[in-house]
């Protein structure tokens, strides 16, 4: 399996402390994932993160099909970091980290995802066509988000 992998790093105008209180709740995941992703918690605890703590959705990344995504939260470190992995889902592997650091007029926050496809050589064509893709618009409307969010104040 060919592994690729996207990162993200994003200045934001508050503390450490607030920025773990808005990304470390999975119901906040909603308003920074664009709408036409059909992204949709369908089962969660209510409970603040911790790790073992499973997340169930529906996303929608291609022509309106509907796609089961199930993710575990496997590492929790309050205000530092946390990693999310998909247990079943559309990806063979989905490893995201999510870092915080204090610097200078706010948090330095970095995204590392890590991710694999199915279905071999088709896999790499839909990555090349497809995938990559959505994940860059993904991630670049969450820059967006978080800047309205936090950095427009």
């Amino acid at each position: 399996m060919k592994l690729y992998k996207k990162e993200t790093v994003q200045h934001i105008n508050a503390s450490v402390e607030e920025c773990w209180a808005f990304f470390s709740s999975p119901q906040n995941l909603q308003k920074i994932t664009p709408e036409t992703m059909g992204f949709k918690i369908t089962d969660f605890d209510n409970k603040s993160m911790y790790a073992g703590q499973i997340i169930q959705y529906t996303v929608s990344p291609l022509l309106g099909l509907k796609l089961p995504w199930v993710t575990e939260i496997t590492f929790v470190k309050e205000n530092n970091y946390f990693i999310d992995e998909q247990r079943f889902g559309p990806y063979s592997l989905w490893h995201h980290k999510h870092f915080f650091e204090a610097v200078e007029n706010g948090t330095k926050m970095t995204d590392v995802v890590h991710y694999g496809l199915p279905l071999g050589f088709i896999g790499r064509i839909m990555n090349t066509l497809v995938v990559k893709n959505k994940l860059i618009e993904i991630f670049e409307y969450r820059v967006l988000k978080v800047d309205e969010i936090f950095n427009s104040k």
